[in-house]
Order: C-alpha cells, then structure tokens, then sequence
C-alpha cells in the first residue's frame, strides 16, 4: 500500500467494468483483500479528475487474478464507468495490527537498501506479488536495470523503518549487471 495523503493508503485501482450489473475489476495492492473488500466495507475512490467519493461495497468476488466489486449507488455498467481508473484507499484506521517483521508497502516503497558489507544498491520503488513470496524492485543508482529481490529471509535480513534501511545478503545470481 502507498500513502495517497496523510490519512488514507493505497489498496487497489478500478482498472475496468465487468458485466452489466455495475462490477468494477479491481487490481488489489494489499495483503488483506478480504477485509478491504468486505460487504459493507468503506472505501474512498479517488477518481481520474482528482474527486474524491466514500463508496460501500455491497459485492465482491474474484474472477482470475481480479477482485470484482459492486458499490452502493453504482449498479449499472452506465454508472460504473465512472469509477473506472479510479483509486481506492481505506482510512489509517481501518489498518490491521502487524505482527513483528511484517510491514505495509508504505512503509517499505522508498527505503534505501545496502548489503550488510555497507554497498548501498538502491531504493525500493515498488513491491510485486507474483506468488509464494513477495518480490522488492529495487531502483539501482546510477543502472538501467532494476533489481529484484525476494522477500526470503535468506536475502532480507533486517529492514529498520524508524531509519528507512533495509540490509540484504546477496545470494548468487541476484545482482546481475
């Protein structure tokens, strides 16, 4: 998730209508999609032109890789193209209590990252989801190419939000120029 403004945090994009009945494909940014996107759930959308509307949601499903949802007021296709490219975010305080060593993208996407012999390689820029772990893309200072680093505890080795840091060993075959 990434701060949009203070009090609220990135969760998904409508990125098109599904259907007839007003559904909205969603791209999910978050790592708690079933409370995000619960019946009766409150999301803020921020549209294309920058208004800003409180929606409820009142259907979701998943179709592929997909979240499909339905907002109260919005249930026609008609209608639904209006939310399309929107944002959505959920209020700071809708946020979930973390465990220890685990994190919200906000808190991750723009840290710096050094290997633990002190070499700083970056800045996180963004956070995939491709599977069985996350992937952090790593903006190189000074290199084209991104670097890629899985979120295993064989490459993470200590991330410091208070001081923005994150150390990382590189295994072999990671930091191919």
């Amino acid at each position: 998730m990434t701060a949009s403004n203070t009090n609220y945090y990135h969760v998904g994009k409508i990125v098109n209508t599904h259907g007839v009945n007003g559904e909205v494909r969603v791209m999910a940014t978050t790592d708690f999609p079933d409370e995000r996107f619960a019946l009766g759930s409150e999301l803020r959308a921020v549209k294309k032109n920058g208004e800003t509307e409180m929606l409820e949601i009142r259907g979701h499903r998943l179709h592929k890789q997909f979240h499909l949802l339905i907002f109260k007021g919005y249930e026609s296709r008609t209608v639904a193209e209006k939310l399309k490219e929107a944002s959505l975010e959920v209020h700071e305080s809708m946020r979930e209590t973390l465990h220890e060593n685990e994190f919200y993208y906000s808190e991750i996407i723009g840290m710096d990252v050094y290997t633990y012999e002190g070499e700083a390689l970056g800045t996180i820029r963004e956070i995939l989801t491709p599977g069985a772990n996350d992937v952090w893309v790593v903006r190189r200072h000074g290199h084209a190419k991104d670097l890629l680093l899985p979120y295993i505890s064989e490459v993470v080795q200590s991330v410091d939000v208070e001081n923005q840091l994150v150390t990382v060993h590189l295994l072999e075959g990671l930091l191919d120029e």
